[in-house]
């Protein structure tokens, strides 16, 4: 089974965990790719920076797990990893880094009034140019993605 899932919005991999065990037959190997620690993490720094500056609390629904933060409850869900770890992806964002916020993270400065969010974005992707920005225009998403392997240990 492979799964490309976007477990990084879901709160608890418990009951995911476990309805992939329960698909699975004993020794059946699970595959996946999601979001790891350090994903995005320039972009959530600067998200909250200019939501600190204008006193909004940018809270991110993102989880990215650590390899141990994930190992753990592989395990519990009845897997023996065979691998975890995590992966550097830069990823092109052609369309730029405003529309990759707008896509992204449009609700992340709800708190303002309408008037200030372009504002608050156009700073974000300003403190975002020297880190994600080469010198030809182009940006590229700091991704890090945390690709494993598992088997159903029975």
């Amino acid at each position: 089974m492979y799964s490309n899932a976007v477990l990084h919005w879901i709160p608890d991999l418990s009951p995911v965990l476990a309805g992939v065990h329960r698909a699975l037959r004993p020794r059946g190997r699970f595959v996946g790719e999601f979001g790891g620690h350090g994903c995005v993490a320039a972009v959530g720094t600067a998200l909250r920076a200019v939501g600190a500056r204008r006193g909004v609390d940018v809270r991110l629904p993102w989880n990215f797990p650590t390899v141990e933060e994930f190992e753990a409850p592989l395990a519990a869900a009845g897997f023996d990893a065979e691998i975890v770890r995590l992966v550097p992806r830069p990823t092109p964002l052609p369309s730029g880094m405003a529309a990759f916020l707008r896509t992204f993270a449009r609700w992340a400065f709800d708190g303002l009034p309408e008037s200030q969010r372009d504002v608050a974005f156009a700073e974000a992707v300003d403190l975002l140019r020297p880190a994600l920005c080469d010198s030809l225009g182009h940006w590229t998403a700091d991704y890090t993605r945390l690709r494993f392997a598992a088997r159903r240990s029975t």
